[in-house]
């Protein structure tokens, strides 16, 4: 298959092809070239048309993600883009490298040089600075450069139908520096030039883009710093035929599933793994948000990219490259970062109308000044070009990305991993969190308390509920299985996960057994105290007590959501008389207890009817509810189906990073409230008063260019701003 492909598509899209052959896959790359709102609309247009769903661009990232409908061809798909003038990136593929000379410092400060006299020439009075050839000969690289960069965009841009600010930019230069071309020819009289105005415009532009490269690149700069985490060496361990040990360093990216690697203090840990000899304690911070070392030995697992601080350890390698851990973090951060929240949709539709609004009037503005106010036509020209200068769709594009990205990134960095930039938006409405019991509010490492059996020896009674508990994730069933491993198991048959109840399971001679709350005993228990209860053929042979400390944080946790005005509700399949314990002791008032999966799923929807609703929990029992609520919380130690069911996860299983989450989904939606007021309230007011003739071309440019710039520090002070109290 793969020959065939590479007859008819590009060689760098065919392997890409093979991998996403499947239905409804989804595709993500990177695409170089897209400066602003508009250049990302006509790349979203393009994919819309050619059938593709789900399409999310970004020209803040340079990210694309779409979902490739069956029979689709992606390297057509991605081919199409590349002839849009852009340059497609695959995920596993270097960036292009880029000439000194093609970047946007070089042609900022070559425009300048060539710049400078030009706007020299109004303060001195040197005859030879205004000559029209000269002034024509100084402006000239200038146009050139600008038409090379703005202008090509500005072509693909309305040859694909969305009219980007470039189009504005090349207008508004072209139109100052063709008059003086003309004015030079035809009347060589220093009134008719403007040269001056055209090198400024585009010389300004291009300080503005470097200003506002510069500023964005500190909005994605979490992103960037988990990512340099992923490239370092490793210490590969290879076993000599005479048992010796041979060490060698290598490039981490070449370890493959299965290699043994040495760790010593200091060093950065490679890959996913699990410690096989050796202790230490590591420092996950910039995974969890801990700032504490976690203490390492052997069966520990290692997450890639953390830090060894102290001691050596040997680790088996469990996962590398995309099945990471850090790698899954920063695809799962990258992919919200690309999710459009509503406002930020609305904000799109204005950008794809703004070029031709403003085209619009500058012509009329261009009409009114010449022909109703009967100013000359240089006047008239320089207010229209002052209309288009000033005008900044970019700004209203970059107002929520900007925003959402530095939210996304200081959760990441604090161990908060938020699935889509809409969840930040849902934190704002949020008026009751509710919180399971074992394993949320409580620490879920269960120790066994008492137990009691009947008709069967020690031995058999802690084989038997082993051998049941193995197979449920349930965190008092990892607690027993954990503890009585060493018992021994029986084997068994049709063994079922009953959700919120218990085991059940049958042995080689026919019986029957359950192990589960006092709802699965039903009349074979009166005593409902007890944790769990093992029945034979539904009799009652024994009883389990467990003891599961209350998380050390949880009562601070619920202070703090309690003055935020946020109700904390308990909802637990416990008894009413554990969870009424627990409840007190953290400060809850509303408690729902003994609720199967099916009751949580009910009551979870009867809340949200009065009011938005946070769902926090892990385990199997907890993901239908996970999935309702308006956002679904979960802890890093929860089972991987409670993981993928929420919206939110705690990496470092601290529940205190709970208020933190609500303060930057409230405080990312006030910053974006702010950009986009500043969005549209500079161009409501920039471009009338640059049409009634306030505003030089000038000084227009400059104003623009800043306008974008405003927007990423205001971002970017989410960085560092208290957000939770």
């Amino acid at each position: 298959m793969r020959s065939c492909i590479n007859i008819f598509f590009p060689e760098k899209f065919a392997r890409y092809l093979c991998i996403n052959s499947n239905t409804m896959t989804p595709i993500s790359c990177k695409v170089e070239g897209m400066h602003c709102t508009n250049c990302a609309l006509s790349v979203s247009k393009y994919l819309e048309k050619k059938g593709m769903q789900e399409v999310n661009v970004s020209f803040a990232t340079e990210e694309v993600s779409f979902q490739l409908p069956t029979g689709a061809n992606s390297a057509d798909i991605l081919e199409g883009i590349n002839q849009m003038g852009f340059r497609v990136v695959l995920p596993d593929e270097a960036p292009a490298p880029v000439s000194p000379y093609n970047t946007l410092t070089f042609k900022f400060f070559f425009c300048l040089i060539f710049t400078s006299p030009l706007l020299l020439h109004m303060w001195v009075n040197w005859p030879w600075l205004h000559n029209p050839w000269v002034q024509f000969s100084l402006a000239l690289p200038v146009y050139a450069v600008g038409m090379w960069h703005f202008g090509r965009s500005a072509v693909r841009s309305l040859l694909n139908g969305v009219a980007n600010m470039d189009v504005l930019v090349v207008l508004g230069a072209t139109a100052a520096f063709v008059y003086s071309l003309v004015g030079t020819i035809v009347y060589g009289d220093h009134n008719y030039l403007f040269y001056e105005t055209s090198a400024a415009i585009l010389t300004l532009v291009f300080l503005g883009n470097l200003m506002e490269e510069k500023s964005v690149k500190q909005t994605t700069s979490a992103i960037a710093d988990l990512a340099k985490m992923q490239i370092t060496t490793a210490r590969l361990i290879h076993l000599e035929k005479n048992g010796h040990e041979h060490i060698h360093e290598v490039d981490n990216r070449t370890l493959k599933t299965g290699d043994c690697v040495l760790v010593n203090t200091g060093d950065k840990i490679p890959m996913d793994g699990t410690v096989y000899w050796g202790s230490g304690h590591v420092n996950e911070s910039m995974i969890t948000g801990e700032s504490a070392p976690v203490s390492k030995s052997e069966k520990d697992k290692v997450i890639g990219g953390t830090i060894l601080e102290e001691g050596s350890i040997k680790i088996f390698i469990t996962a590398t490259g995309k099945d990471t851990v850090l790698s899954y973090i920063i695809d799962l951060v990258k992919q919200a970062q690309n999710d459009k929240p509503p406002m930020q949709r609305l904000a799109d539709r204005i950008s794809a109308i703004f070029v031709p609004t403003v085209l619009t009037i500058a012509i009329l503005t261009f009409l009114g000044w010449y022909f109703i106010g009967h100013t000359s036509l240089a006047t008239a020209m320089m207010r229209s070009i002052a209309v288009m200068v000033i005008s900044c769709p970019c700004a209203m594009g970059l107002a929520t990305p900007a925003a959402v990205m530095v939210g996304l990134g200081r959760a990441a960095k604090n161990g908060i991993l938020i699935k889509g930039g809409h969840t930040l938006e849902l934190f704002k409405d949020i008026r009751q969190i509710v919180f399971d019991k074992t394993g949320t509010l409580t620490t879920g490492k269960l120790s066994i308390g008492k137990y009691h059996f009947e008709q069967m020896t020690d031995q058999e009674f802690r084989q038997i509920v082993y051998s049941l508990e193995k197979y449920s994730s349930h965190p008092i069933a990892r607690s027993i299985a954990g503890a009585w491993k060493s018992a021994g198991e029986v084997t068994l048959t049709q063994v079922r996960e009953h959700k919120g109840l218990g085991m059940r399971a049958a042995d080689k001679a026919g019986n029957e057994w359950q192990l589960g709350s006092f709802r699965m005993a039903g009349d074979a228990a009166k005593d409902d105290t007890h944790n769990l209860y093992l029945l034979k053929n539904g009799q009652l042979l024994g009883w389990i007590d467990f003891i599961d400390e209350i998380r050390p944080e949880a009562p601070t946790v619920i202070a703090a959501l309690v003055k935020m005005g946020i109700k904390p509700i308990l909802l637990s399949g416990d008894t009413q008389r554990k969870c009424e314990e627990l409840a007190a002791q953290v400060g809850i008032t509303e408690i729902y207890a003994e609720q199967s999966p099916e009751q949580k799923l009910r009551k979870i929807s009867d809340l949200m009817s009065t009011a938005p609703t946070a769902m926090v929990g892990d385990g199997i029992n907890d993901a239908p509810a996970l999935s309702k609520a308006t956002i679904g919380i979960s802890l890093s130690d929860a089972t991987q189906v409670a993981m993928q069911s929420a919206n939110v996860v705690l990496l470092n299983n601290h529940l205190g990073a709970l208020p933190l989450a609500l303060g930057l989904g409230k405080h990312t939606y006030l910053t974006i409230k702010q950009n986009l007021f500043w969005a549209f309230i500079y161009n409501v007011v920039a471009i009338p008063v640059a049409a009634l003739g306030f505003l030089n071309p000038i000084v227009g440019a400059g104003v623009m260019g800043i306008s974008d710039v405003v927007l990423a520090v205001n971002s970017v002070r989410l960085r560092y701003k208290r957000v939770a109290n």
